[in-house]
Parts: C-alpha cells; sequence; structure tokens
C-alpha cells in the first residue's frame, strides 16, 4: 500500500503532481475530442441523405444525451469516492464501489432502453412534431438504445480506472471503438463493400457494434488477477447500505443537476422545433461545434475532480486549492484555442456535410457568437465545480446550476423567441446568461473556502 501512496503523494513534493494532473487531464480531453469528432464524423456521413436525416438523427441522440448525463451522475459519485479511497489507500473499497456502480448503472440503462425499444416514436415526439423526423428518429434510436447499457458499463469502468489514474488504457480502447464505428459508418450508411445501403440504421448500428466492442475489450483485461481493478464475479455483488448512501450523496446531486440540465435543453430544443428544419439542422450542428470546442475544458475538468479527489482523500487541503487554480488556468488557454480552431473549421465542414446555404450561414452566425463569448465566460462557469463536487460541495452546484438554467437558458430563450419572433440563436442568448451568472457564482463560492469545509467535516 506504500507503494500506491508514493505514486500519488510523493509527487506532491518534488513538483512533479501537476504533470501527472495533466497526464491524467489531457488524455480524458483526448478521449472527449475524439468521441464528438466521431459524432461529427455521423453527422457528415448522415449529411449525405439529407437535412431531415441530420435533424432527426440529431434529435434522437438527446435521448442518449439525457442518459449519458444520468450515468454520469452515477459514475461521477462512484468516481468521486473511488478517488478519495485511492488518496487515503484503501483499494478493497475502490473494488466494492466499482460492483455497486455496475449495479446502479444497469438499473438506470433500462429507464432508458425499454421505452425507446417499445415506443420509439412515442419518445421522439418529445422533442420534435415533424413527422418526416419522427419516422427517422425511431428507426435510429431502437437500434442505438441497444447500446446503452454497453456504454454505461463502459463509463462506470472508466472513471474507476480514472481515479486511480489509469487513463491511457480508456483511450486507446476508445480509439479502436471510433476506428470501427467511422469504418461501419461508411460501409453501412451507404451501402459498400457488397453491404445493404441502411441510412440512418446503418449509422445506429455501426454506433451499437463499436460501443459493445469498447466494452467488451475493457471487461476482458479487467478480469486479470495482476491489477488493481478487478471484478470478474458480477453475481456475487451485493448491496452495502454505507457505501450506496456516500455514491447516491455525491450521484443523486449530480444526477439531479444534470438530468435537469437536460430536460431544460430538451424544452429549448422544442422551441427550435418550431421553426422548421432549416433552424433544426443549423442547431444540430452548431451543437456538435460548441460540444468540439469545449472537450478540452470538460476533460481538463474531470482530471480536476479526480485530483481534487485524492487531495481530499489524503487530507491535502492546500494541493486541492492550488490544483484547481493551475488547472482552470490551463482549461482557460486550452478552451481559447480550441474555439479559434473550430470556429476556423466550421465553415469547411458545413460545406462538406452538405448543408443547405441558410442552414450553414446561420449555423456561422452562431458558432462566431460561441466563439467570441465561450472563452471569456465559459471556464469559471464550469471546471472549478468539478472540484467543488469532488470535495462534496455537491448541492451547492446543483443548486446553482438548476436555477441558473432554468432561469437564463430556458425562460430567457422561450422569452425572446416569443416576444421578439428570435430565431435558435435566442438559445445561445440564453447560454451566455447562464455561463456568465455561474462563472461569478462558482469563483465566489471557492474563494469563500467553504466548499472545503464540506470535505473537512
Amino acid at each position: 500500500m506504500g507503494g500506491i501512496l508514493k505514486s500519488t503523494w510523493e509527487m506532491l513534493h518534488d513538483g512533479r503532481f501537476l504533470k501527472k494532473a495533466l497526464m491524467i487531464a489531457c488524455p480524458v480531453a483526448l478521449q472527449g475530442m475524439l468521441n464528438t469528432i466521431v459524432n461529427m464524423v455521423d453527422t457528415l456521413m448522415i449529411g449525405g441523405l439529407g437535412s431531415t436525416a441530420i435533424a432527426a438523427v440529431g434529435l434522437a441522440n438527446k435521448v442518449f444525451f439525457v442518459f449519458s448525463l444520468l450515468v454520469f451522475g452515477i459514475v461521477s459519485g462512484g468516481g468521486i469516492l473511488a478517488a478519495q479511497f485511492w488518496g487515503s489507500g484503501d483499494v478493497k473499497n475502490i473494488r466494492k464501489v466499482l460492483g455497486l456502480c455496475v449495479m446502479l448503472a444497469m438499473v438506470g440503462a433500462m429507464f432508458f432502453v425499454v421505452p425507446a425499444l417499445t415506443a420509439p416514436r412515442m419518445v421522439m415526439r418529445i422533442f420534435t412534431t415533424s413527422e418526416g423526423s419522427i419516422e427517422l428518429g425511431a428507426k435510429y434510436l431502437r437500434i442505438a438504445a441497444l447500446s446503452y447499457p454497453f456504454i454505461a458499463l463502459t463509463n462506470v469502468y472508466v472513471a474507476m480506472l480514472r481515479a486511480t489514474n489509469i487513463v491511457m488504457f480508456p483511450l486507446i480502447c476508445s480509439c479502436i471503438a471510433i476506428g470501427l464505428n467511422i469504418c461501419l459508418n461508411y460501409v453501412l450508411i451507404f451501402g459498400k463493400l457488397g453491404a445493404p445501403a441502411m441510412g440512418v440504421a446503418g449509422a445506429a448500428l455501426s454506433t451499437l457494434l463499436s460501443r459493445v466492442l469498447c466494452m467488451v475489450i475493457i471487461f476482458v483485461l479487467l478480469r486479470r488477477k495482476n491489477q488493481m481493478i478487478v471484478l470478474d464475479h458480477y453475481f456475487k455483488i451485493r448491496p452495502e447500505k454505507n457505501l450506496i448512501c456516500q455514491i447516491l450523496a455525491i450521484s443523486i446531486p449530480s444526477g439531479v443537476e444534470n438530468g435537469m440540465f437536460q430536460f431544460g435543453k430538451l424544452a429549448i430544443q422544442s422551441t427550435v422545433s418550431t421553426m422548421g428544419t432549416t433552424a433544426i439542422a443549423a442547431q444540430a450542428m452548431t451543437n456538435i461545434f460548441e460540444n468540439v470546442n469545449g472537450v478540452f475544458g470538460i476533460g481538463t475538468g474531470i482530471g480536476l475532480m479526480t485530483v481534487v479527489g485524492q487531495c481530499i482523500g489524503a487530507k491535502h487541503y492546500k494541493e486541492a486549492k492550488y490544483y484547481m487554480v493551475k488547472l482552470t488556468v490551463i482549461a482557460e488557454v486550452g478552451l481559447t484555442i480550441s474555439c479559434l480552431l473550430v470556429y476556423a473549421a466550421a465553415h469547411p465542414v458545413t460545406l462538406i456535410a452538405g448543408m443547405e446555404a441558410e442552414s450553414a450561414a446561420l449555423c456561422m452566425q452562431m458558432i462566431a457568437a460561441i466563439t467570441i463569448v465561450k472563452p471569456v465566460a465559459w471556464v469559471l462557469s464550469f471546471v472549478p465545480a468539478y472540484g467543488l463536487r469532488a470535495a462534496g460541495d455537491v448541492r451547492f452546484s446543483m443548486i446553482v446550476s438548476v436555477t441558473t438554467m432554468w432561469c437564463c437558458r430556458v425562460a430567457l430563450c422561450i422569452f425572446l423567441v416569443k416576444a421578439f419572433g428570435m430565431g435558435p440563436m435566442a438559445v445561445w442568448i440564453g447560454m451566455f446568461a447562464d455561463w456568465s451568472i455561474r462563472s461569478v457564482i462558482f469563483s465566489g463560492r471557492f474563494l469563500s473556502g467553504r466548499w472545503l469545509k464540506k470535505a473537512m467535516n
């Protein structure tokens, strides 16, 4: 056990821990970037089927986004707890947390898989009234939903590995899965190499197969006995009240925050869906660009959550504050560069995607506004919050995020659309207001030091 502690905590005293923090954050950011890029490639390929197909898949993926945020709530609770156990040298409890998170993630997955399989059109009607989008979206959703349990289990394992400073292995698995996804997209969407042309169903099937492959690789390799994190007796997992309560104490506020966050997005999307296919397609493509330029910041935040969790577990509170500041600055630099690169690539991508001129022009207007505002307001509204959660200050983060989400993003967006007839740019004006207010609140919370009192209790 002394070797475990040495690998993490001696670096605090010889100046190498920041490098270690970046070694956690950068692969996480790269993995997120690759996942977002493959979504963009999906969109580019589906773009060959027309704007209705782009809109349909974009809307169907809203279900996955809601699901992934629920899973994020579960794995963030388990990941934070595992990082704290790692910091204190308690490997036995990390394995218990892994088993319990597997159980919770599978239960959560079923709440999404069952309606997506049995009533996909009904699910799609939550997002749009366009019959063309409903039909294509339901076809995509019925297949893609089968992958939800696999991605849930993969995310659980990745969170546990990340909590113990293992980040390259998940990245390698992700690269393999992404390569398979892109190749299968080309074959199945357009009917290459003798395969039938399946359209949006082909995109869904390639997503399913790539996620299954990623999970299988991780499951097989994690059954090896000569490593820290092993779970090879799934039917022997038993509920442990104390650990479940600790996981849920973090997961429930995170899950509520993320769930309400996504439901707010659905309310916004319902407003956008009334603007017609041009606006829906422009908004779907803009969302992809915005996801890409934010990946490095989110990856840095997730890395920060791991680092702060380990610091809290080892009771190194000063180091927790130090790395929150350092990694926030790094996230700001990376985000600014990402925004500029994405803006430069946006116009060529809309051309390659075959977007109609009106949709492409609207998309470029929105991405230009994002490129200006996001470097100023986004980082302080998101990255420090990861550190607050890692220290156990999850309720504060939940209350702030949910309040600003509904007051700024949802209410302001709907007001601008209804009162002034504004188009999808109203979505981003509301989002800019949300980022700005949260950045002030979270910065004040960090400077007050109240978040650390949660960890010290």
